[in-house]
């Protein structure tokens, strides 16, 4: 399949999994997670429609958008950010999806004030693991989140969109969906502005959405699957993966295809 064929799957899963909540699917949007893949696969799903997209390293975020500056693309910065680079990312006028920390958002904060509008972020939660351990994909307790967002909802350089979440490795999504979704709902009661839920990848999308999502973030579905040099996927791609089983046509960054055996 070419990436525009991906991508019209992609928005007709999103759509149905809207409707079968009960949902308008003009409430979800699409964020085309592009890390590893050149920027001409941007520009090819640029031109089919799709204009967000998210990195997750800070030189590769930066590159790109050097490199597409002709194309007036929405970019998202969806990994960890350490405070030294934070500046870099705001300037490239991304949505900053991981601010986990207070020290993070001054530091954004301060940015924004010197640009000529707020950097809008989100808040992200740390969902944990089935056992309810920290689950390593970064994120605020959920204990703290609600005085996080005080904080950040509080910096005149920053625009608090939402919450983020990335559901645990293992377990049932939908569970850790459910908690996020009340999570999500006790912020807007205090910051009715910050109304967005971004959540769902490629592998459980659907869930998210069911749980109120209003922003997916898909990588594998639209690009392919990103194979490491040692062979083996990144960390987070069985999960992104589970919707197949047998052989899945694997696209290398380099545009080099292969056939891998997919996993569950």
């Amino acid at each position: 399949m070419t990436l525009a064929e991906n991508l019209r799957a992609v928005r007709a899963r999103i759509d149905a999994a809207a409707r079968a909540a009960g949902r308008d699917p003009a409430e979800v949007a699409l964020l085309a997670v592009s890390k590893t893949w050149p920027a001409d696969d941007v520009r090819a799903l640029a031109a089919a429609g799709q204009l967000d997209f998210g990195e997750n390293r800070v030189q590769e975020l930066l590159g790109k958008a050097r490199d597409l500056s002709g194309i007036d693309l929405r970019w998202h910065f969806v990994g960890q950010l350490q405070r030294n680079k934070a500046a870099a990312v705001a300037r490239t006028g991304a949505v900053v999806h991981s601010v986990d920390r207070e020290a993070l958002a001054a530091t954004l904060d301060r940015t924004g004030r010197e640009l000529d509008g707020p950097v809008e972020v989100f808040v992200q939660v740390d969902l944990g693991g089935p056992e309810g351990e920290a689950a390593a994909r970064g994120g605020a307790s959920p204990d703290d989140v609600p005085a996080l967002c005080d904080a950040v909802a509080g910096m005149a350089g920053l625009r608090l969109r939402g919450l983020m979440a990335v559901a645990p490795r293992e377990g049932d999504p939908a569970a850790a969906f459910d908690r996020l979704a009340a999570l999500a709902a006790r912020v807007r009661g205090d910051h009715p502005e910050a109304g967005e839920l971004s959540a769902g990848m490629s592998g459980d999308l659907e869930a998210a959405v069911a749980a109120g999502a209003t922003l997916v973030r898909v990588g594998t579905a639209l690009f392919g699957a990103r194979a490491l040099p040692c062979g083996e996927f990144e960390e987070h791609q069985p999960r992104e993966s589970q919707q197949s089983h047998g052989t899945q046509t694997t696209r290398t960054p380099g545009n080099v295809v292969t056939n891998v055996q997919t996993r569950r």
